[in-house]
């Protein structure tokens, strides 16, 4: 068997309701990046590369114009001698970052190829699942530009509706400031009530002396977890607020490759890591920073963002999660789960995952797939409908 075409497949769309943002920057669409991988013996994978907007535009340049021409014509079974040929001539170039994300989709594709032959789903081909049912948690209360009361009315809310759709847990942003953002967790401890486990994303907006002041404010709310809240370069930031706070300090999804990930655990900032699988390199990649985590008994919470072809794969690997450290009741892994509109995880899918009515339907769980590779194959309709051709670089 030989690869013979690997192409990308850009994807973007107005939001409906208007602008979503985080503590970086506000956007009006969403995006997608989608790898196609092909075969002469007539098997396709499919993955996905993190990236949005004009960063899904360079990655696709990457992925058809750098890495495609290193692979094509090499057995897709050989995935790891893949990834080192691809990554080995990269190096130079981006040890992380675009050429990682780019890599990503392409070896997610090869995994998707290798379980179609063997006829196994990804969780049997890693392993073997832990679960036949993943719990979700689920997050929005996005930044508009909106006063902070407005914020914190619909804050309150929109928690109150992710608690009663039957999700495990919420997760909300912050970034308007810190006496600002300290009432928008107030107002959302407040909607979904003491018992119910609140995460917050900071998206690396803070200094560690501010995300201290917001972090001291968290203990006091019970919160599960403090997401990146300060700069993922900065581990002495990490380490800092590991050693004052209560809270869970999660992070890591802006890391690439075990080699990043070996620096990051080193420097004892994790509670709680939070690898995405479509922008450190990938499935292969990602199974070495799990045994990294889990070297370093830090458990694992995997970042999930993108379309359905993304979190497809994650619920095989949240499946496949060992629990750490075990007992007779352990604490399970979550599937993260965005609530805004999303037409690409939602619609994409000639067989849609349906996420938000099992969640709803089965105690806030989502079943795991069985269908070999990643299990699930886009609608090429539908890719053609919102296929990003007039932008090709």
């Amino acid at each position: 068997m030989k690869i013979t075409a690997i192409k990308s497949h850009v994807l973007a769309y107005d939001l409906p309701d208007g602008e979503l943002g985080y503590s970086q920057q506000y956007y009006t669409r969403r995006t997608a990046h989608l790898v196609e991988v092909s075969t002469d013996e007539g098997v396709t994978g499919w993955g996905e590369c993190f990236g949005p907007g004009g960063v899904a535009l360079v990655n696709r340049t990457i992925v058809e114009q750098v890495i495609a021409p290193m692979l094509i014509g090499r057995d897709p079974l050989e995935r790891s001698a893949c990834w080192h040929q691809v990554y080995n001539l990269l190096r130079d170039h981006g040890q992380k970052g675009m050429p990682m994300q780019a890599l990503s989709g392409v070896d997610i594709a090869l995994w998707d190829i290798a379980g179609k032959i063997a006829g196994l789903p990804l969780h049997a081909m890693i392993g073997g699942k832990q679960r036949d049912r993943v719990g979700v948690y689920g997050y929005g209360m996005m930044l508009k530009r909106e006063s902070t009361d407005d914020h914190v009315a619909r804050f309150k809310d929109e928690a109150q509706v992710i608690r009663d759709a039957g999700f495990h847990a919420t997760k909300m942003k912050v970034g308007l400031g810190l006496r600002a953002d300290i009432r928008l967790a107030q107002a959302v401890r407040e909607g979904v009530g003491d018992d119910f486990p609140l995460m917050v994303d900071a998206n690396h907006c803070y200094t560690a002396g501010d995300a201290l002041h917001v972090g001291q404010a968290l203990d006091e709310l019970n919160a599960f977890w403090f997401e990146e809240p300060v700069a993922p370069e900065d581990h002495d930031g990490y380490r800092f607020l590991r050693e004052r706070l209560t809270t869970r300090i999660a992070g890591g999804e802006a890391e690439f490759t075990r080699f990043g990930w070996r620096d990051l655990l080193a420097s004892k900032g994790l509670s709680l890591a939070q690898p995405e699988v479509c922008a450190l390199g990938g499935i292969s990649e990602y199974l070495k920073v799990l045994a990294l985590c889990q070297a370093n008994m830090v458990p694992v919470m995997n970042h999930v963002w993108g379309s359905a072809v993304a979190v497809a794969t994650n619920i095989h690997l949240v499946a496949a999660l060992e629990p750490m450290p075990g007992g007779l009741f352990p604490s399970e892994p979550w599937l993260e789960f965005d609530t805004t509109h999303n037409a690409f995880r939602d619609e994409l899918l000639e067989e849609p995952l349906h996420i938000q009515k099992q969640v709803a339907a089965e105690k806030g769980t989502v079943a795991v797939l069985n269908k070999p590779g990643i299990g699930v194959d886009p609608d090429r309709d539908f890719l053609a409908h919102y296929a990003v051709e007039s932008e090709r670089p």
